[in-house]
């Protein structure tokens, strides 16, 4: 039977959600990537973290499976990487209330702060660049605050994607809250596809483990 609050979701993601903490997972690493973002504003610069997770459901071959889960309050895709499991999440709570998703998904899932993924704009870097950071503070973001403190961790590694800061303080909520131009929605395609790539090629990094060689 379908677990209570999930709307729509393939075998595996009842299998998933339904049972997981309750059975061994199965083998291989598992990941939980989250989009940060407000629910209802896709196009805007400050959900620009969920159009990654929305390139990354379209190269995982999920795009069709996104589900609602009502426990964690948000959209979810689960799909393989190898032997590893990716747990993707797009908030249904505001970007200020994105942590509660995030650690509840986690705490569904099984999942340390260590093995979550944020993935959300960046004020301070321009439009076009990307930075995957390994932790630290949340550098004025809500969504990441949120995450921080939900996640009672600030361990969480972070692909930070460039927006842009306008040149007047004033501007700022105006910018961040605004769609992207017609200008620089020229610009999102292979943004969002480079994300994409830095975001699969570290989790397949850290999925093989260590090296046992010398």
């Amino acid at each position: 039977m379908q677990p209570p609050g999930l709307l729509r979701a393939g075998p595996w993601l009842s299998w998933a959600v339904s049972r997981c903490g309750l059975e061994p997972r199965p083998p291989g690493k598992r990941w939980l990537v989250a989009g940060l973002g407000n629910p209802g504003m896709p196009r805007t610069r400050h959900s620009v973290g969920m159009a990654v997770l929305g390139q990354l459901a379209r190269r995982l071959g999920v795009a069709e499976s996104w589900a609602r889960d009502r426990r964690c309050a948000a959209d979810l895709a689960l799909a393989s990487l190898g032997d590893a499991q990716l747990v993707q999440l797009r908030p249904r709570r505001l970007m200020n209330a994105n942590g509660r998703s995030v650690a509840r998904a986690a705490e569904l899932f099984g999942l340390t702060a260590e093995e979550v993924y944020l993935v959300h704009d960046e004020l301070d870097k321009p439009l076009g660049k990307l930075a995957l950071k390994l932790g630290g503070s949340a550098r004025g973001h809500n969504g990441v605050r949120s995450c921080i403190s939900c996640l009672n961790s600030n361990a969480m590694p972070r692909l930070r994607v460039g927006i842009g800061r306008p040149p007047h303080p004033d501007a700022v909520q105006a910018h961040v809250l605004g769609c992207f131009s017609p200008t620089e929605q020229e610009l999102l395609p292979p943004l969002l596809e480079r994300a994409a790539d830095l975001l699969l090629d570290h989790i397949r990094e850290r999925s093989r483990g260590p090296s046992s060689g010398p």
